[in-house]
């Protein structure tokens, strides 16, 4: 699926603080912003519809082309062979 960006407003020193405690116990902001995300939309969003996005997002990455894979290099052929014939 393709992402979106958003931006919040938030209270620098709390940021900060949350920054660093989240540190020391090795968590990422980002993941636990991404987690909390996830879980209003599981919240908020009807199951049907959820499966539709779902859905239509598996179609488009099937429908999407592939690059074409890379032919393998054909042997050299060196001029002693050609005239050994």
């Amino acid at each position: 699926m393709k992402k979106a960006t958003i931006q919040i407003s938030f209270d620098a020193e709390k940021l900060k603080a949350i920054q660093k405690y989240m540190q020391k116990k090795d968590i990422s902001l980002q993941s636990e912003l991404d987690d909390a995300l996830q879980k209003l939309y599981e919240k908020h969003v009807p199951p049907a519809v959820r499966e539709y996005i779902e859905s239509d997002a598996g179609e488009a990455q099937a429908a999407a082309p592939r690059p074409p894979r890379p032919r393998p290099a054909a042997p050299a052929h060196t001029g002693a062979d050609s005239s050994a014939q």
